[in-house]
């Protein structure tokens, strides 16, 4: 029963970062991840769809995770959206490899760091969706 507690804390704690950032993105300059996620945004899309749009749908992407991993409310949907958002998370290291690496050595940049720190929170979601499934 003790697990229970942990795993209610790891779920709100990832909610509530999800939440922060995905609640910044709503304004202008305001999130530190805006300049890399327009960019790959843009390559992603091949520049189809206006920036803007898939930015605020990034925003309420985000946002609505952490309100679901919060409140505890459609956790399954909530986790593989934030999983498939994870992965995502490092299309950088591929399409942009000039921003998240130092140079020409496979030393990463700050954003790369940033990037390879989301590993922990892939960790955390596989964690939050196998208690799921034990519990449904």
């Amino acid at each position: 029963m003790e697990f229970k507690k942990h795993f209610k804390i790891l779920s709100i704690s990832i909610g509530l970062i999800y939440f922060y950032f995905g609640f910044l993105k709503f304004f202008p300059s305001h999130s530190p991840a805006e300049e890399i996620a327009m960019h790959t945004l843009e390559i992603i899309t091949f520049d189809l769809i206006p920036c803007s749009l898939l930015f605020l749908v990034l925003a309420a992407w985000e946002t609505l995770i952490g309100i679901a991993l919060i409140f505890n409310r459609f956790k399954k949907t909530a986790i593989v959206l934030a999983l498939t958002h994870m992965v995502m998370t490092f299309s950088p290291f591929i399409l942009l490899p000039e921003e998240a690496f130092q140079e020409a050595s496979f030393l990463p940049s700050l954003l790369g760091q940033y990037i390879f720190k989301n590993l922990i929170i892939i960790a955390a979601l596989m964690i939050l969706w196998k208690d799921q499934k034990m519990t449904s």
